[in-house]
C-alpha cells in the first residue's frame, strides 16, 4: 500500500482507499466505509483526502499537487469563561471534520487596512496545513506567524503551496488572538492566578505543541520545525526566542521585517499594562471591573475600546510567558539556541506612508520638516539625506524613517544575535515589486513593507488588497527566495542547489544577501547604505 502520510495515521486519498478495497476484497470494506464516506459518499474524488489528528479525523482536498486542510481546530474556542485564559486542547471528535474551508479571522476592527477582515468572532483558533501530495520521508515543517501589528491579520490569507511544491516542505498557517483579546492585562484577570497577558503568544505556543503532536501524520518532521513571520509575526518570532515555554518547540527561525526598534526597547511591565487595561475598560458598563463583568462584554464593545489603542501594549513582560524584555534576554544570552534568518525590505516605510498623508513634504519645506523631526540632530540628518539625492523631498523624509526605525535597528539586532546563534541576513531590494495595497499619492511603494511576501506566498494580497502577478524576472527571484527559505528550514543554511551563494553573517564581513533582480547577490555595505553610524549615534 502506497501511503502519502507518515506516522501512526497515514494520509490516504479516496482513490487509494478504493484501490485497497478492490485488492483486499469485502473482508475489509466495512472497516473502510467511514473513511470512504469522508471522501465523497462512496464515489471517487481525486481532490479528496483525509488525515488523523489527536482530536479526530479530518477531510481536506488536493489542489495542484498540494494537499490542503483548512480550518483545523488546534485549541478550544477562547469564548465565554475562556476569554483571557491560556489556550486549552481542542475537543475530541467522533465524526469526521470537514476542513476544506478557512475559518473566521480572529476578532479585529482592521482599521489598518489590508491585513485582515473585520470580525467579531472569538472562535478563531484554527490552523491550515499545506503538504505535498506524496511524502516519502519526513519533511521540514514551516510554521507561519502572520503579521498585522498584533491587532489584526489572519493566517488564512497566505497560500503555502509554492513553499510546499517547490521546496518540498510542510507549511502551517494559523490564527491567534490579537488586539485586546490577545494582549491584555487587568488586575482582576491577574488575580485568577493563571498565565495571563500574552494570550496571542500562548496561542502560538499551543499551535507549536499541536504541530509537534500531529504533524507526522501530514508528512512533517516534528523535530525539524521552523517558525517564520513578517512584521508583527517577525516580532513574535523574536518573542519565542526569549519565551521559556517556546524552547524546544522550534529548531530554526526566520524574522522578516520585524520592527526591531521595538525589540530594542523595554517592553511594558505587567503593572503598566494592567493600568492601561483598567483605563480601556472605563465607560463600558463595568462600573466594578470584575473578571465576570469583563468577560460579559461583547466582542464589539471590546473592539470599540481596544482595537488599536491597546496595540501600544503589545507583548508584555508578564514574568511567566515573557520573563524579561527581548533586548535584555538577547544581551544576556537567555534565548533559544537556534539559527536565525533575519532581514527587512529596502524601503519599509513607503508602505506606511500610504496610510499617513502627513508625510508628504511640500516644496521648499524639507529642511524645516527634518528640523522638526530630529531637533538637535537635524544638521547631521540633512548632511546624510540631502534633498537633491532623492526623487522628491517626501522620499528623502521617508528614507530617514526607514533607516532609523527599521534598517539600522535590524542591523544592531543582527550584530547582537550572531554572538549567540548562527545568523543569515538579507535585504529585499526589488524596487519594482508589484503593490497589492494602495500606494500613496506622493511616492511609490518601491521595495516596501510586506511586498516580499508575494514572492513566498503567490498572489498574496492581505485581507482586502488586489493580487498582482509577478513578471517573469520576479518569478525567478521568487524561486530563489523559496529555495533560500526552504533550504534554511531543511538544514539551517539557505545554501543548496543552484541559488547564488549566501554567506553567513559575522561581525567582520557583515555579509547581507541582497534579494534583487536579476538574481540575489551578496553586499557588505548594508550599514553604510542606510547611514547606520549616524542612527546608532542618535
Amino acid at each position: 500500500m502506497k501511503l502519502l502520510g507518515l506516522g501512526k495515521y497515514p494520509i490516504k486519498t479516496g482513490g487509494q482507499i478504493q484501490g485497497i478495497i478492490k485488492s483486499a476484497g469485502l473482508v475489509i470494506m466495512t472497516g473502510l466505509t467511514l473513511m470512504l464516506g469522508a471522501c465523497g459518499g462512496g464515489s471517487h474524488h481525486d481532490d479528496s483526502v483525509t488525515a488523523q489528528t489527536t482530536e479526530g479525523t479530518i477531510n481536506g482536498f488536493v489542489e495542484s499537487g498540494v494537499r490542503q486542510f483548512r480550518g483545523i481546530p488546534y485549541a478550544s474556542p477562547p469564548v465565554g469563561a475562556l476569554r483571557w485564559m491560556p489556550p486549552t486542547a481542542a475537543a475530541k471528535r467522533s465524526q469526521i471534520l470537514d476542513t476544506k474551508s478557512y475559518r473566521s479571522d480572529c476578532a479585529q476592527s482592521n482599521t489598518l487596512g489590508v491585513f485582515g477582515n473585520p470580525s467579531t468572532s472569538e472562535d478563531c483558533l484554527y490552523a491550515n496545513i499545506f503538504t505535498p501530495k506524496e511524502v516519502k520521508t519526513p519533511l521540514p515543517v514551516m510554521v507561519w506567524i502572520h503579521g498585522g501589528g498584533n491587532f489584526n491579520g489572519s493566517g488564512s490569507h497566505y497560500d503555502g503551496s509554492k513553499l510546499v511544491r517547490d521546496g518540498n516542505t510542510v507549511v502551517v498557517t494559523f490564527n491567534y488572538r490579537v488586539n485586546i483579546f490577545g494582549f491584555f492585562a487587568h488586575p482582576a484577570i491577574t488575580a485568577e492566578g493563571h498565565a495571563n497577558s500574552n494570550y496571542g503568544i500562548m496561542d502560538q505556543q499551543q499551535l507549536l505543541r499541536w504541530v509537534k503532536q500531529n504533524i507526522a501524520n501530514f508528512g512533517g518532521d516534528p523535530n525539524n520545525v521552523t517558525i517564520f513571520g513578517e512584521s508583527a509575526g517577525g516580532f513574535n518570532v523574536m518573542a519565542h526566542y526569549v519565551a521559556p515555554a517556546s524552547n524546544g518547540l522550534f529548531q530554526k527561525a526566520i524574522s522578516e521585517s520585524s520592527p526591531n526598534g521595538v525589540v530594542e526597547q523595554p517592553l511594558p511591565t505587567l503593572a503598566a499594562a494592567e493600568a492601561i487595561g483598567q483605563n480601556a475598560i472605563n465607560n463600558t458598563g463595568c462600573t466594578v471591573q470584575t473578571a465576570d463583568c469583563l468577560r460579559s462584554l461583547t466582542a464589539q464593545q471590546l473592539l470599540q475600546i481596544g482595537g488599536d489603542n491597546l496595540y501600544s501594549v503589545g507583548v508584555i513582560v508578564d514574568g511567566t510567558i515573557i520573563p524579561e524584555s527581548f533586548i535584555t534576554a538577547i544581551d544576556n544570552g537567555n534565548i533559544s539556541n537556534v539559527p536565525l534568518l533575519v532581514g527587512l525590505n529596502k524601503d519599509e516605510w513607503n508602505f506606511f506612508a500610504a496610510l499617513d498623508p502627513s508625510l508628504e513634504v511640500a516644496p521648499g519645506t524639507y529642511a524645516a520638516r527634518i528640523n522638526t523631526a530630529y531637533g538637535a540632530n537635524a544638521a547631521a540628518v540633512l548632511a546624510q539625506y540631502p534633498e537633491a539625492n532623492y526623487p522628491s523631498p517626501s522620499q528623502a523624509l521617508v528614507a530617514t524613517i526607514t533607516d532609523s526605525s527599521f534598517a539600522c535597528s535590524t542591523h544592531r539586532i543582527m550584530r547582537k544575535m550572531v554572538q549567540h546563534v548562527p545568523v543569515y541576513a538579507y535585504e529585499f531590494a526589488d524596487r519594482t515589486a508589484p503593490s497589492y495595497a494602495p500606494e500613496s499619492t506622493f511616492l511609490p511603494h518601491l521595495a516596501a513593507h510586506t511586498l516580499e511576501m508575494q514572492y513566498l506566498f503567490p498572489l498574496y494580497k492581505g485581507g482586502s488588497g488586489v493580487a498582482k502577478a509577478l513578471n517573469a524576472s520576479q518569478e525567478i527571484l521568487s524561486n530563489d527566495m523559496v529555495s533560500y527559505w526552504t533550504n534554511f528550514a531543511k538544514s539551517g543554511t539557505p545554501n543548496a542547489g543552484t541559488v547564488p551563494t549566501w554567506p553567513a553573517y559575522d561581525l567582520v564581513g557583515e555579509s547581507v544577501q541582497s534579494l534583487q533582480l536579476p538574481r540575489p547577490q551578496t553586499i557588505t555595505n548594508f550599514a553604510d547604505s542606510h547611514n547606520c553610524a549616524l542612527w546608532d549615534s542618535i
